[in-house]
Formats: structure tokens, sequence, C-alpha cells
């Protein structure tokens, strides 16, 4: 099979919520924490692979952000408490393999949101970018 590697598995993610408002404030405060800005459009919002809306039927998944160290993932914590989001695990060291430090919220529609740090690793490339051909 010939394929090219682009260095990513998901296109973007697309989560459904109730109330546009209260969704839009908490993934803006995760995000920052994060290092990255929601760009808000009237009934949306996005960010890089990330795309929110509203609808009758909100989303049920679990979603794990990149962060940079164990500060970020502290700061995502504090900062989804802060704008409405539920403690669902508290920053620490997971067992999942080593290296792996990890916080969870439920946003307001109960998604499981995750900010994870693997430890100190070196990345094959910081982006990946497609050129329009």
């Amino acid at each position: 099979m010939d394929h090219e590697h682009l260095g990513r598995l998901i296109d973007h993610i697309h989560v459904r919520c109730r109330d546009f408002a209260a969704a839009s404030r908490f993934y803006a405060a995760i995000l920052a924490a994060l290092g990255h800005d929601l760009t808000v459009e009237d009934d949306h919002a996005f960010c890089d692979e990330f795309f929110l809306d509203a609808g009758p039927t909100p989303s049920r998944i679990h979603l794990a952000f990149q962060a940079a160290n164990e500060a970020q993932v502290s700061a995502f914590h504090a900062a989804g408490l802060a704008a409405g989001g539920r403690d669902n695990g508290a920053p620490g060291p997971r067992d999942y393999h080593p290296g792996y430090y990890a916080a969870f919220l439920l946003d307001p529609d109960g998604n499981n949101i995750e900010a994870v740090w693997h430890g100190p690793r070196r990345r094959s490339a910081e982006a990946v970018t497609v050129t329009r051909i």
C-alpha cells in the first residue's frame, strides 16, 4: 500500500453543544490555558482542527488536548473549573505509560475533556502544513 504520512490521524473534531455561550466560554478558557485561541463567529467557533457549534443533540465524546508541560495541564484544569467545567480527574500522573501527566474535566454538556503531557519527548515536526495544489 502506497500512502503519504501526514503526521496525524484526525482531520478535525466537531463538538455539538446545547448552550453555545456556556460551551464557548469553557473551551475559550481551556484552550487559552494551553496557549491557543478559540475564534468565535456567530453560531460556531473553531481552533485549528477543533470546531464547536450548537444543536439539539450534544456530542458525547472523550477529547484529549496536548499540553506542553505539567504546568499547562494544571492551568487547563483550573481554567476549566473557573469557566463552568466539572472536575473529572485532578492534574497528576497516570499509569497509561511512563511520563503520562493529565487532568480531566466534564464540559457543560458532560463530555470528558482531557489535557495531557506525555513527558519529555521530541516531535518529528511541530505541525503539518498542507498546501493546496
